[in-house]
């Protein structure tokens, strides 16, 4: 559910399912079935959040040995005097 439907108004259909009343919604709206959501009741509205959301995974098994080998980069020098605490004994 990448793209935003604000303002864009979809018809669904309640029926019943079961001992519940289930809202069938629109494939335009690109839910994926078996999801999980927050239902809540403001009014006269009612509202539906998606739940247990997990971020997209990285596979980075395809990056072993792909980067570059590591080179070391000094230190800039420094434009500062040491505080003695800081210094080598």
């Amino acid at each position: 559910m990448g793209k935003a439907y604000m303002g864009k108004e979809y018809k669904g259909k309640s029926f019943k399912s079961g001992n519940s009343v289930a809202i069938r919604m629109p494939a335009a709206l690109g839910i994926e079935p078996d999801g999980e959501w927050s239902v809540e009741r403001h009014d006269d509205k009612i509202v539906l959040t998606p739940k247990n959301r997990h971020p997209a995974r990285l596979d980075v098994d395809s990056f072993w040995g792909k980067a570059s080998p590591m080179v070391h980069v000094p230190s800039p020098p420094e434009d500062f005097e040491r505080r003695p605490s800081d210094r080598k004994q």
